[in-house]
């Protein structure tokens, strides 16, 4: 479906300059300018289109308020499959050529289905990602935790992210679809192309205009071929893994389509991990430049499930969806006509001076802390509760060990503009003798 916005509505257009770098995955690496651009927008134009070159105009949703009505509205407020992220307007051509080289280019998954469809699917695994599911984990994940931290011995300097936490929630991944360790590095490496596919540095080629969010499709095929083999195997080995769960269910009394299923996999194991390690490395970031924040959770362990909560807004890793409008609907007084297109942006949600004190501090004891970096009604993310536990107890080993931190040089953030997050985390430690 084409998005349009109409014309009688130019009034509320934000400064080209903003729009400009909404759209531009660099902005999101450096960071600073874009929250100054997301505060201006809160204060001045809290709903307002966005016309940038190469793009649909689309509207810039920036209130949590607002956002959270969306989310409550699936049914007016619609995935529209690729249309989930940020797209150009090239991209459905884009698809066909890539298509007609034989690489597939969409990836079906929970993120892009609407109702009725995307409950099936999130049942498949929601008793294995419900607090009770989780709860059987808790000790193989602490055993991960501190072979994490364990890797930290017999160093002053590291990068935490690319050492620490890249592999911390990946090696929890692996523990669950029950992959070999000797995996890690592949999927660690497919997972960076697939989300970075602007970051030069990290994906390895510029790709140019023509893409989405996430259109690296030479490694969309490498995945594909390796979870391909996995539920191969799992149907003719199940052996009650979540790999197994995935593989074998049914959806309306038929089996799972592979392709279906392979996007399952693709989900858990790139969002499910990378997502993580962006929280985590943030909070090790925020706390190496804030002695004091570190100082009160070495003193009073009880704030680690706040210091989490904390670093999960702080980050806000997946900086956006897009929702199309499936009929008319007024917001903040303006008319959002059917068809169009709207932007959900968490990192200014979580930045909101109408709902958080002190927005751009770090606190750990920030209480209440209604984050929404893991987005808000039926598309909430299905592995929240995995997440919170593994950096509650990643942060309880670490500060059981950990001494004091601070930066040993310049965080590098990646270009993204889908899932954003640190590339580069140098830091100097002392362990405790």
């Amino acid at each position: 479906m084409a998005t349009r916005i109409s014309a009688e509505i130019d009034a509320t257009h934000m400064p080209s300059d903003i729009a400009a770098r909404i759209v531009d995955p660099k902005a999101y690496g450096e960071w600073n300018q874009l929250q100054a651009d997301l505060t201006w927008l809160r204060k001045n134009m809290p709903l307002s289109v966005a016309q940038a070159e190469g793009y649909d105009p689309f509207w810039m949703v920036t209130k949590y308020d607002d956002i959270q009505e969306i989310g409550r509205q699936p049914g007016i407020f619609a995935n529209n499959g690729a249309r989930k992220t940020l797209i150009d307007r090239n991209f459905a051509g884009h698809v066909a050529k890539v298509e007609a080289e034989g690489k597939r280019a969409v990836n079906r998954s929970l993120l892009t289905m609407d109702a009725p469809v995307h409950m099936r699917y999130r049942l498949i695994t929601a008793a294995q990602f419900s607090p009770k599911g989780i709860k059987m984990l808790e000790q193989d994940i602490r055993e991960i935790a501190r072979e994490a931290i364990d890797g930290m011995v017999g160093h002053e300097e590291i990068d935490f992210l690319n050492a620490v936490s890249h592999r911390y929630p990946l090696r929890v991944i692996l523990s669950l679809l029950q992959l070999p360790r000797s995996d890690e590095d592949m999927l660690l490496e497919m997972t960076q192309r697939f989300f970075n596919p602007r970051d030069t540095e990290i994906a390895g080629i510029q790709t140019g205009n023509s893409i989405g969010a996430t259109s690296n499709h030479d490694v969309v095929n490498e995945m594909y071929g390796y979870f391909a083999a996995l539920i191969a195997n799992r149907r003719a080995n199940p052996t009650g893994d979540l790999a197994s769960v995935i593989a074998n269910s049914t959806i309306d009394g038929q089996p799972i389509a592979e392709a279906d299923a392979v996007s399952y996999y693709m989900t858990i194991a790139t969002a499910g991990h990378d997502t993580t390690a962006s929280s985590t490395a943030g909070a090790a970031r925020a706390l190496a430049e804030r002695p004091d924040q570190f100082a009160k959770v070495k003193a009073d362990r009880s704030l680690i499930p706040s210091l989490v909560n904390e670093a999960i807004r702080w980050t806000s890793p997946v900086s956006h969806f897009m929702r199309t409008a499936l009929s008319d609907y007024t917001l903040r007084g303006q008319t959002i006509r059917a068809g169009d297109w709207l932007m959900l942006c968490y990192p200014s949600a979580n930045r909101d001076e109408d709902i958080f004190e002190d927005p751009f501090g770090f606190r750990v004891d920030r209480a209440p802390n209604p984050q929404m970096a893991f987005g808000y009604g039926a598309h909430v993310c299905l592995g929240q509760h995995l997440a919170k536990m593994e950096m509650a107890i990643f942060f309880e080993e670490f500060f059981n060990r950990v001494e004091s931190i601070e930066l040993a040089g310049e965080p590098k953030r990646v270009d993204s503009i889908l899932v954003g997050g640190l590339k580069r985390l140098p830091v100097r430690y002392k362990l405790e003798s």
